[in-house]
């Protein structure tokens, strides 16, 4: 589908979009206290949300030149789709400086590890400023970007009309609408319609796109890419290491099953330690690797594993793992996709509990059986796909993971079952990345 030129809009639909537009600021400058306050809570465990206050306020430590792309990544899953966007960019528009903005000290970590030796060179990062008139004014006056690309989902009202204002693109790249969050928009449809029509979109599937239509984007400026998350690659020197860890744990800490719970939120840790003392009476040299998805929660996480009497490493206190440790935990940022290369078998979290689930390609990419829970609607096309190639199989509760798990351990052809599927089902939906770069090229000034 071509994109086409927004038509003038009729002046009383100008009037209601000010008046929306209007309303949402003198709501968000009520809540804008609580905004600064949740961060110093936060900051309690994760000291990182403190720092780097101004960047939020829209103050950047470098200005880039005038002309060049602002990308957003809300954390650390926007960022692992955004990195392959960005070096796109780069290879395509390489006098065009890319100012990345994250949200959270996660997605900066990830963000800063990711392109570690491309930061700095015409690539910058700030945490996004907070969506309030000045902040944004501030930083849109600095940046002067040429096009904003968000990843995935992140809509903010402020942000959105003060890019139209002053003639910058707003695209929404990616982009996934679950029927809970298109329910959310519908909440304060006054303001979502006036949104919908100051903004592009690339949807990942047919359904988050009916979704958008409802809300009130013109068909004109809408067009179904596919997930770029499919065009994953792991790179050599990954997989390489991560083949390295795995040797290491066989053959210096006699580990002969090894799962991983990615991403996990809290509930879903109680479950997951249940299951692996039932591993352990099976297999006493098994290793649970658990990656908590906010930092956070490391010791929480720490605490609760070595409360209920498991022996407990801690990844970030040393890489060699001794023979009588059960239970490794990933208290780093940015070593998630490593660690899917050393595990058996893998559950991916936030689908236990109602958060909607996190990416399960990245594990399926691997050639490991993956586990989730019911609760997948931030990715329901991806996982109907995976499951329907046999790459990933859904538990409903703590017995069927139980279960889930044991069968893995018990039957070694179980740890290759639908491999070969999962590596068919993402090479069948790789080219949305390409896709997208058209995408952007319309938009971007001549």
């Amino acid at each position: 589908m071509s994109v086409t030129s927004q038509p003038s809009l009729p002046l009383a639909v100008k009037a209601k979009s000010f008046v929306a537009y209007s309303l949402y600021i003198v709501l968000f400058s009520c809540l804008l206290p609580l905004f600064f306050g949740r961060l110093l809570y936060r900051s309690i465990k994760a000291p990182a949300y403190r720092l780097r206050m101004h960047e939020r306020l829209g103050l950047v430590a470098t200005k880039p030149a005038a002309g060049g792309i602002w990308l957003h990544a809300v954390s650390v899953g926007e960022v692992i789709a955004a990195v392959p966007v960005i070096k796109a960019l780069r290879l395509q528009y390489p006098l065009m400086p890319i100012t990345v903005t994250t949200t959270t000290p996660t997605g900066s970590a990830r963000l800063t590890e990711m392109l570690a030796d491309e930061l700095g060179n015409n690539i910058f990062h700030s945490y996004s400023p907070y969506d309030w008139p000045l902040f944004v004014s501030l930083f849109l006056r600095q940046v002067k970007p040429s096009i904003y690309i968000v990843m995935e989902t992140e809509l903010w009202p402020v942000t959105v009309y003060l890019c139209k204002r002053m003639g910058v693109p707003v695209i929404v790249a990616n982009a996934r609408m679950s029927a809970k969050s298109a329910k959310g928009y519908n909440r304060v449809a006054w303001l979502s319609h006036a949104m919908m029509r100051n903004i592009q979109v690339a949807t990942q599937y047919q359904q988050d796109a009916e979704h958008y239509l409802a809300l009130g984007l013109p068909p004109q400026q809408l067009q179904v890419t596919g997930s770029i998350k499919f065009d994953i690659e792991l790179a050599p020197e990954l997989v390489n290491a991560a083949s390295q860890y795995k040797t290491q744990l066989i053959n210096d800490a006699k580990k002969t099953f090894i799962w991983l719970a990615a991403s996990t939120h809290k509930g879903e840790d109680e479950f997951l330690l249940a299951t692996h003392r039932k591993v352990l009476k099976q297999d006493p040299n098994a290793l649970l690797i658990i990656v908590p998805r906010h930092l956070e929660r490391f010791d929480d996480v720490a605490n609760l594993t070595e409360a209920q009497g498991f022996q407990l490493h801690r990844h970030s206190s040393s890489l060699n793992l001794d023979a009588e440790k059960n239970v490794l935990l990933i208290d780093s940022i940015g070593q998630l996709l490593l660690f899917y290369g050393v595990a058996d078998i893998a559950f991916v979290g936030g689908s236990l509990v109602p958060r909607g689930g996190h990416n399960t390609i990245e594990p399926v990419a691997w050639g490991i059986p993956v586990l989730s829970g019911p609760h997948t609607f931030n990715f329901t096309e991806v996982t109907e796909r995976l499951v329907q190639a046999g790459a990933l199989q859904i538990i409903d509760d703590k017995q069927q993971l139980t279960a889930a798990v044991l069968k893995s351990l018990k039957d070694s052809k179980q740890l290759t079952l639908g491999a070969a599927a999962a590596r068919q089902v993402i090479d069948d939906n790789r080219g949305a990345k390409q896709k997208l770069m058209g995408f952007i090229a319309s938009l971007l000034p001549a």
